[in-house]
């Protein structure tokens, strides 16, 4: 049994922080997986509407409402960055809900797409990479802020050669793309996952330490979205 009356005050406060670090990291992880629930519940429902419903799929897939789907994710999660110091934790969290759901409706055309079995195949790895990355940026002494800005500038030509692809239609330069964007989200995770447990404060009230929780999931939620999203085009096998 341990005698407190050796603990020093430096002990002791950096027991503390890494009791209180240790429970916004998990705050963090747990607003991320709550929200990939609702992506996937929202996807599934979407997916079972499209085969069941007469002209659902239609509706979403094959008319301008397709733009809606995915272009309404892109501006709320703009929105959410821009504003959310400025937003009580609750309202913060459930704007970050909402988009994980609507971009569920979008991903159901993946669903669509590419068998179920690719798309399991592709998840799991995507879990087991992400996992593995992360725990490498939360643990590591390495200071991976020098990747920072090459990856993000890696993500801007990563998106320019995308559009690129869209004209050119050229499936090596889509499998490379695939490949690349794998790389890149991959690298992010550690990154971000870094950046995020750096972004904590032991003197941070509650509503603060919840905002910045919510924050840092939004940015691990985009990492894990895209690096299986890239693994789907890469691996996957259409219906």
């Amino acid at each position: 049994m341990q005698d407190n009356r050796f603990i020093t005050p430096a002990a002791a406060e950096a027991a503390s922080i890494d009791a209180g670090l240790r429970s916004y990291m998990l705050g963090v992880y747990n607003h991320m997986t709550i929200a990939l629930a609702f992506t996937g519940l929202t996807a599934f429902a979407t997916k079972w509407a499209a085969l069941s419903v007469p002209g659902f799929g239609q509706l979403l897939f094959g008319t301008p409402l397709i733009y809606v789907l995915a272009f309404a994710p892109i501006g709320m999660v703009f929105y959410l960055s821009a504003r959310i110091n400025h937003m009580s934790p609750l309202k913060a969290r459930n704007v970050f809900y909402i988009y994980a759901a609507m971009m569920g409706l979008g991903l159901a055309s993946i669903l669509l797409a590419y068998t179920g079995a690719s798309v399991a195949r592709a998840f799991f790895i995507t879990a087991g990479a992400f996992a593995g990355l992360s725990i490498y940026g939360y643990s590591t002494k390495r200071n991976l802020s020098a990747m920072g800005s090459f990856l993000v500038v890696g993500v801007v030509g990563l998106f320019l050669a995308m559009i690129a692809n869209i004209f050119i239609g050229s499936a090596q330069f889509e499998f490379a793309i695939s490949i690349l964007g794998v790389l890149l989200f991959a690298g992010l995770t550690a990154y971000d996952t870094q950046k995020i447990k750096s972004m904590y404060a032991a003197g941070d009230d509650t509503a603060t330490a919840t905002r910045k929780s919510i924050f840092g999931a939004l940015t691990l939620y985009l990492d894990f979205i895209n690096m299986f999203l890239f693994l789907v085009r890469l691996l996957g096998n259409r219906e």
